[in-house]
Order: structure tokens, then C-alpha cells, then sequence
């Protein structure tokens, strides 16, 4: 028998009587059981939660990168196409109980990118029909020297034919290139020496695996050159152009930042840094030039064209933007003057940022339309007589900063300063000369204001302002 004893803080309290008279609170059982429930439905819902957090997620990286989603729908089109080799009775008669290597070979080659995909396509189809009629021969001389040698014979194939493959994966020009096609045909090999020596139709079992391979191989290279292609030089050519307008960016953002009066803007500091992401961009850039080396003609990029020369040019830009790392390091730094005490090389500062920025935006537009640039000579001479403006500012600092010592200190930072944004004058004109060479390998076409001339003199950027007669250079 139950009944109500008590109500206390807002609550009841339940006693049940037993038998020798006394009443006992089921109190801890209730509230062990409310517990249970209400840890039960925060779990439920913190799933819920972080369930949808992740399809919104996805939901804006499909919306912003819409190329992934189709690549992703490539890859089911082609897993599905495949496995009607396995599904359908007669194609499945045709390759036999192989069909499911097709399967592997779809999944296992088909990258995002068409150069990607060719890559692994060419090599595993290479390595597999080198390894195959190797090990179809070694079977072959093995089985004639009888059954006492075949075993010996067969363990000393693969131990050397796998270790002369193996080293030649650590020499640079076959990493780079056919790195893949060497561990498949480490594989192939291999198995088919080890199945060969207890199976009896050793060539019907090579010939079917190859063809189910060669069906994977040319399903996969079909979907992804002529169904939405993602092309690995085009994808190279936008990144550098990127990573140009980044450099000009953060240039830009420098002197908003630091020398120009008035509220700062938010964006200030976003367009300061934003040259972070060049610093490590150098195995993407290398990656997807050797992926473009395999694809054919596309677009503006013909087929020899000069893929190697854009891991020039991002090697150029990281050293621009390293240099312009140490001086946001060196401006962000606490012994860093106020700018009241830099009033007097400050128009040098903001004009040399300014038109190293023109450079790398003139270099930025060549690449981006291939065409060769008609003004860049004159935007490099204005860059260089900045930087020589900007050390004879320097070189015209008052007199005192040099004899009173806690001036003296204020200098130093500001010499810095100097020193580094004539460095990254110095080393954008190295870019502008490694991107005109380019221009002439990859045959960029003629400004077009010179275009109903006979012949384009190539664009000559080495301009140096070594004396004051060469201030006398016309300005764009």
C-alpha cells in the first residue's frame, strides 16, 4: 500500500510500507530512472545534432565545389557499369569468375582529375601485361627444367625480379612517373608465379584477369575525359593563378595595413595573410604537373607543353612569399617603430608595394589569357626606380636618428623593413623573367597591339636603375 508523505521543494516523495510497520522511499529507483531517460535522450539528440551539422557541412562544400559531387557520381556510373559484368549472366560467362577484378580496377584508378586517372590506368595496364608474360616465361622455363629445379627457379625470379623493381622505385625519374606500375608489377609478378606452380591453366587465368583489367582501365578513362573532365593542367594553370593574385593581394594589404591613415578595415588582415597558403603548396604543384604530363591536348595546352616549367614559377613565388612572411613578422614584432617615426619613407614603402602589386597583377593577366604583355617592361622599370626611391629615402633619414641612440634603435627596424621590400622587388623581377622564358616555351600568343607586326621581339625585363639618367624611363 502506498501513500503520499510529504511534499518538499516543488516535489513528491513516494513511501511504500513494508511489513514489520516501517516505510521506505522508492525515491533513488525513480531518480535513477529519470537519469537514465534523460542521458539517454541528450545522447539521442547530440547524435541527431551532430548528425545534421554534418550534412550542412556537406550540403555547402557540394554547393562550392560542385566538380566533387559529379566526380562522385563518375564513380558510382562506372562501378555500376562494371558489375553488370557480374550481375548478367553472359558478359559473366565471357570473363568468367575475373569479372570481379574489373571492379578492383575502377575503384583502384579512377582519380578525380583526367591526368590522375590516366596515370594509373597506363601503369597498371603496363605493369600488369609486362609482369604477366614475365611470369608466364619464367613459368614456362621452370616447368621444363623439371620438378626438382621448377620450385628454385620460380622463388629466384621473384626475389630478383622484386628487388630490381623495388630499387628502381627510390630512383627520382621513375618515382615521379611510374611509381604505381612498379608495385603493381611487384604484384602481378608474384602472383602469378606463386598460382602458377599449382594451377593448371595458367595462360586462360592470365587472359581473362587482363581482359577484366582492360575493362576496368578503359571504362575509367572513357568517364573521365568525355563526362564533365576535371583536367590536372587546367587545375595546375588556376592554382598559380591564384597563388599570383595572393602574392599582390598581401602587398597590397600591407601598405592598407600599415601605412595608409584612417580606420582599418576587417578584410585588412585576411588580405595581409593571405599569402600563407602559397608556403605550402609545392607538392600539389608538383603533383599535378606530372599528372598534366599524361593527359593529351586540352583547351589552351598543347601536347608538349611546358608542365615543369610551372613548378618554376610556384618555386619563384614561395621564395616571394617568404620573404613577405618575415616582414609581416618583422612589422608585427615588438621593437616595431610607429608609423609617425616612419612618416619619412613611408610614400617610398607604399609606392614600391604598390607597383610590385601592378607586377604580379600584369604577370597574373599574361598567364590567364597566354598572351605576352606589351607593358610589362615599363611596370618593372616603375618598380625599380621605387626601390631606388625608396633607398634614397633611407640614405636621406635625418641626421640625428644616426647620433642619438634610442633613435638609433627606432632605425633599425625600419632598415629592416627597407631591406626586405627591396628583396621582394628584387625577386617578383625574377619572376617576371621566369614567366616571360615560359611565355616562350609554351608559345604564348602576341600582345595585340603588335600582332600585325612581321615578328614579336621577346619581352626583355631586366631593368636596372643604377644612376639617376635612368629615372628618365617612361612611366605606363
Amino acid at each position: 500500500m502506498c501513500e503520499m508523505t510529504k511534499q518538499e521543494a516543488g516535489k513528491l516523495e513516494w513511501r511504500i510500507k513494508v511489513p514489520d510497520g516501517t516505510s521506505v522511499p522508492v525515491l533513488q529507483e525513480e531518480g535513477a530512472a529519470s537519469s537514465l531517460g534523460k542521458f539517454l535522450s541528450k545522447l539521442l539528440g547530440g547524435i541527431i545534432a551532430t548528425v545534421v551539422r554534418f550534412l550542412e557541412r556537406a550540403w555547402k562544400m557540394g554547393v562550392s565545389e560542385p566538380k566533387k559531387v559529379i566526380h562522385c557520381m563518375k564513380v558510382g556510373v562506372a562501378l555500376t557499369l562494371v558489375s553488370l559484368f557480374y550481375y548478367t549472366r553472359p558478359l559473366y560467362d565471357g570473363v568468367g569468375g575475373n569479372a570481379m577484378w574489373a571492379v578492383m580496377t575502377v575503384v583502384v584508378v579512377f582519380e578525380y582529375t583526367v591526368g590522375a586517372t590516366l596515370y594509373k590506368c597506363i601503369n597498371r595496364t603496363t605493369g600488369t601485361f609486362l609482369a604477366g608474360s614475365l611470369g608466364l616465361g619464367v613459368h614456362w622455363a621452370a616447368h621444363q627444367s623439371g620438378t626438382t629445379f621448377e620450385p628454385i627457379i620460380l622463388g629466384l625470379s621473384v626475389f630478383l625480379l622484386a628487388s630490381a623493381a623495388t630499387f628502381s622505385r627510390f630512383i627520382p625519374s621513375i618515382k615521379a612517373r611510374f611509381d604505381y606500375g612498379a608495385m603493381i608489377f611487384i604484384l602481378t609478378f608474384s602472383l602469378v608465379s606463386v598460382s602458377g606452380y599449382r594451377v593448371d591453366k595458367l595462360i586462360d587465368m592470365a587472359h581473362q584477369r587482363l581482359s577484366t583489367i582492360a575493362i576496368g582501365v578503359s571504362l575509367c578513362i572513357m568517364i573521365s575525359m568525355f563526362i564533365c573532365p576535371v583536367w590536372a593542367g587546367n587545375e595546375l594553370h588556376q592554382l598559380i593563378l591564384r597563388n599570383m593574385d595572393k602574392l599582390a593581394i598581401s602587398l597590397e594589404g600591407f601598405v592598407d595595413e600599415y601605412f595608409k591613415e584612417g580606420e582599418r578595415e576587417e578584410e585588412n588582415s585576411t588580405n595581409l595573410t593571405s599569402y600563407k597558403c602559397i608556403l605550402n603548396s609545392k607538392a600539389t604543384e608538383e603533383t599535378m604537373a606530372n599528372f598534366a604530363r599524361w593527359e593529351p591536348a586540352h583547351g589552351h595546352f598543347g601536347f608538349r607543353h611546358p608542365w615543369r616549367e610551372y613548378t618554376k614559377i610556384g618555386a619563384l613565388m614561395r621564395s616571394c612569399a617568404f620573404c613577405i612572411e618575415t616582414l609581416y613578422a618583422c612589422v608585427n614584432s615588438e621593437i616595431w617603430v610607429d608609423r609617425k617615426n616612419s612618416h619619412h619613407v613611408s610614400n617610398a614603402c607604399m609606392m614600391l608595394c604598390l607597383r610590385s602589386s601592378n607586377v604580379l597583377k600584369e604577370l597574373a593577366g599574361c598567364l590567364k589569357s597566354m598572351t605576352k604583355s606589351s607593358k610589362l617592361t615599363f611596370l618593372i622599370a616603375d618598380m625599380n626606380i621605387a626601390s631606388q626611391e625608396l633607398q634614397d629615402a633611407m640614405n636621406s633619414l635625418p641626421s640625428q636618428l644616426v647620433v642619438n641612440r634610442p633613435c638609433l634603435m627606432d632605425l633599425i627596424p625600419l632598415a629592416t623593413m627597407m631591406s626586405l621590400l627591396t628583396e621582394i622587388s628584387s625577386r617578383i623581377e625574377d619572376l617576371a623573367n621566369g614567366i616571360v622564358e615560359f611565355a616562350k616555351l609554351a608559345e604564348f600568343k602576341a600582345p595585340r597591339n603588335d600582332r600585325t607586326t612581321a615578328k614579336v621581339q621577346p619581352v626583355d625585363v631586366d631593368v636596372r636603375v643604377d644612376d639617376e639618367t635612368s629615372k628618365d624611363i617612361p612611366r605606363s
